[in-house]
């Protein structure tokens, strides 16, 4: 059993201590193996000097190890109050280095968290994210307005099957919306799988680190509002021909879509991040309709 450095108890003594167990509906499962989180939080890059935002520490295993690392300062948002306590003893062991925020890391204004606590972004986003709530965490940060975004990096934890659709390419089965919203404007690459028996409980799926990294620019210009809706209505039926799936943004999307060099039978899977922005940029003068903005449902 790997052994705690720095002064705190054993994960599993503190999980026990504060009565707490994983939560289902919250999409929680617990990573208590220490060895394992610091060798994510080394994944992050070098930590000395940095700050990072953390989403879902839990009862902190994570947290602990980037502050471990060498990280300057942590700012950790949680949801689950039952795991307030532990990350407040974390908070005692550590002074001045980490900012507990209570609250739905889905509602925060990042870039306002940031201001308040007179920090100049860009910060390193490191997280083992809820299942339940990953992929739509990660399209929030992928689909900010400004870029480059507050983020300098994200090293976050995900089921395997949504790291191999980040970064799928064209042609590809999984090749999708999130894979077309993840590389237009940024570098995804896959770090390393965790054996399951690793987390508490073991999810039934296998986990896996991924690393992206802003682009300086996207690789071809588009609006993201656009970018997002061509994709949603192209990937919501990708069964079907271009020339089909997006008559729902406009009748005449067969001669919008010949207009952009591709071909209206073509099936949105077999298309280009290029191509897809191109989409984007000749139907950007079509009003968006209700239903057309997606959910991450469909991602």
């Amino acid at each position: 059993m790997p052994v705690a450095t720095d002064g705190l108890p054993p994960l599993r003594g503190v999980i026990a201590a504060h009565g707490l167990s994983a939560k289902k509906s919250l999409g929680q499962n617990f990573l208590l193996d220490l060895n394992l989180t610091r060798k994510i939080a080394r994944a992050a890059g070098p930590l000395e000097g940095t700050t990072i935002y953390e989403v879902g520490p839990g009862p902190g295993g994570l947290t602990r190890a980037l502050l471990s690392e060498g990280a300057a300062r942590v700012i950790a948002a949680e949801r689950d109050w039952r795991c307030l306590p532990a990350l407040e003893e974390i908070a005692l062991a550590f002074p001045g280095r980490l900012d507990i925020v209570s609250a739905d890391a889905m509602t925060l204004d990042e870039a306002e968290l940031l201001r308040e606590r007179n920090i100049a972004p860009p910060v390193r986003v490191a997280a083992n994210l809820p299942y339940n709530v990953g992929t739509a965490l990660l399209v929030k940060w992928l689909t900010v307005e400004g870029w480059p975004p507050f983020w300098e990096s994200l090293t976050l934890m995900f089921q395997r099957e949504v790291a191999e659709r980040l970064v799928s390419a064209p042609g590809s089965a999984v090749f999708g919306r999130l894979s077309v919203l993840a590389q237009w404007r940024t570098r995804p690459s896959i770090l390393f799988d965790l054996d399951r028996r690793a987390f508490t409980p073991p999810p039934n799926v296998t986990s896996t680190l991924v690393r992206i990294v802003p682009l300086a620019e996207p690789r071809a210009p588009a609006r993201i509002a656009d970018l997002e809706r061509v994709t949603a209505a192209a990937f919501g039926q990708r069964r079907k021909m271009l020339r089909q799936s997006l008559k729902q943004l406009s009748p005449g999307a067969e001669t919008l879509v010949r207009s952009c060099g591709i071909d209206p039978q073509s099936r949105p899977q077999d298309l280009s991040v290029e191509k897809f922005a191109s989409l984007a940029r000749a139907f950007s003068v079509i009003p968006a309709k209700a239903g057309t903005q997606s959910s991450t449902g469909s991602i």
